[in-house]
């Protein structure tokens, strides 16, 4: 199987080309120097000189605040980026997978987001573009995968864990936002469970966090703390207290049963990812 991965100098591009190494697959992995997704041509003729038998798009525009005031680069990324491939997906009959977001859902209530709920009111201009990137997979191709994660943390790349880490070396006390809540995706799990379903044919959208609960950014800040032996005395904060130029939803809670359901293992428990990724990195 040769597999195309987009996107492969970010936290899950290079854990999804490390899957499929282990697992004897050919993985091409492309970035923007290899295949602007922007640019049509450009992922025409990749796409037909690679023959890839499956892809996995990875590439996105991540940077949540910025896209507030980047809305159109944000959206040629998210949204023609992605429709410029799920259109050669269609054409050449390749399934794909395709990453989105928790932001696509409005982030009011408590209720864990079901993969099919309808997605009404994206909070920010990412989300927006991300839920649009999804419709753009569902009009061009039917054989897709579309994969919502959150929290996302991976050795190759900035996540939260690595600011914590940094800002408690030079830091006794910090705050941290205790009523966003949600569950961690550790990308080297989260490959797992993409190359599974690129060895299955169980379309549809799907929900993939790590297990072990809904936590607020605030408990996983202790959690990163006491895990790393570091002492940092972590106080909540909300959200009003702490603004950002994108608002955050306050529920991320993601239900996943339809990966069980469907014959995919569930992720496992994120202190376990947790303890995995510290021993990798520090």
């Amino acid at each position: 199987m040769r597999v195309l991965v987009t996107g492969v100098k970010g936290q899950l591009g290079h854990d999804v080309m490390n899957e499929l190494a282990k697992r004897g697959y050919e993985g091409i992995g492309v970035d923007v120097e290899e295949m602007d997704i922007t640019d049509a041509e450009a992922v025409r003729r990749v796409m037909e000189e690679t023959r890839p038998d499956k892809v996995v798009h990875c590439a996105a525009w991540t940077a949540v605040d910025a896209a507030e005031d980047q809305t159109e680069i944000c959206r040629r990324v998210n949204v023609d980026g992605t429709e410029n491939i799920a259109g050669m997906c269609g054409e050449l009959d390749i399934p794909m997978i395709y990453l989105s977001t928790d932001y696509v859902f409005d982030g009011q209530g408590t209720r864990p987001w079901e993969p099919d709920d309808p997605v009404v009111q994206p909070l920010n201009v990412y989300g927006q573009t991300k839920y649009e990137g999804e419709l753009a997979v569902q009009k061009y191709t039917d054989k897709y995968y579309i994969v919502r994660i959150a929290w996302v943390f991976g050795v190759n790349g900035k996540n939260f864990i690595k600011t914590m880490l940094n800002l408690g070396k030079t830091h006794d006390t910090l705050t941290v936002v205790d009523d966003q809540v949600g569950t961690p995706t550790y990308t080297y799990d989260l490959a797992v469970l993409l190359v599974d379903m690129l060895e299955k044919e169980e379309y549809g959208i799907y929900h993939a966090t790590n297990g072990g609960g809904y936590i607020s950014w605030y408990d996983f800040a202790v959690e990163i703390f006491r895990q790393a032996g570091m002492k940092v005395n972590v106080k909540p904060v909300t959200s009003a207290e702490y603004p950002a130029k994108a608002k955050r939803p306050s529920n991320s809670r993601m239900e996943k049963k339809k990966l069980e359901e469907h014959g995919f293992r569930m992720l496992p428990d994120w202190k376990d990812a947790l303890a995995r990724y510290l021993k990798e990195i520090m």
